[in-house]
């Protein structure tokens, strides 16, 4: 049997263990919220996603009712049975050091998921987009009713 692999979000794929009286299954939206939260934990990292208007689309998104707190913008995931891949579009803070800042995102994202989900995460890329200047402003909020 192959490994399901899916970037959907709403995606369940299954996690075999040897000897288990069951399945356990793992939904690549759960593998793309753990690798946000870790990414966003690490010291230089301005936020995730896109730069400009896709940006600004996705903070509009999180503000939406019902659409959870927890954005997965700029987090993409293949999830095997036992195996992960992750992408990342990161935005890094000015004066931050580029590779110091992706070294971390890696070694923290690799460690949350795997310690999670119980899934390897073969690789970890990562897309810097865009920097975050000093003074510079965020989207303007936009409340959606």
């Amino acid at each position: 049997m192959h490994p399901e692999r899916t970037e959907s979000p709403g995606t369940v794929t299954p996690l075999n263990e040897e000897g288990a009286a069951g399945r356990t299954t793992i939904s690549s939206l759960v593998v793309q919220k753990v690798a946000g939260l870790a990414t966003r934990e690490v010291a230089g990292v301005h936020a995730l996603g896109g730069a400009g208007m896709s940006r600004a689309i996705g903070a509009l998104r999180e503000r939406i009712p019902g659409s959870g707190t927890v954005s997965t913008t700029g987090v993409a995931v293949e999830v095997g049975e036992k195996q992960t891949a992750i992408d990342l579009d990161v935005i890094v803070e000015y004066g931050a050091r580029i590779t110091d800042v992706a070294r971390a995102v890696r070694r923290n994202v690799i460690t949350a998921v795997e310690q999670i989900t119980g899934l390897e995460v073969i690789e970890v890329n990562i897309a810097v987009n865009d920097i975050h200047l000093p003074g510079e402003e965020e989207p303007e909020s936009t409340r959606v009713e």
